[in-house]
């Protein structure tokens, strides 16, 4: 059975944790982040395309794990609006 060489990364608020495996070709995503020890809650994503859990990762791949955002993008916005005035 064929190796496939991947990267798995976890961003945090101040560093990124990345981790380079090998994994057997037909792994899918939610199995190589369980492979590479980091957190599996949140979305996943390839290349920074959002894909599913049960997505087959290829040669090559960056599986990026997204944490859920603490603030929503448009109230973010609104508290530095209101901030500026």
């Amino acid at each position: 059975m064929k190796s496939l060489r991947i990267e798995v990364v976890y961003a945090l608020p101040v560093a990124a944790e990345a981790v380079t495996l090998s994994v057997p070709a037909g792994t899918t995503v939610q199995e190589a982040v369980a492979a590479a020890g980091l957190p599996a809650g949140g979305k996943f994503g390839i290349f920074g395309r959002s894909v599913a859990p049960d997505a087959r990762v290829a040669d090559g791949d960056r599986v990026e794990i997204y944490r859920p955002l603490a603030l929503h993008p448009r109230e973010a916005r609104r508290r530095r609006v209101r901030k500026r005035a």
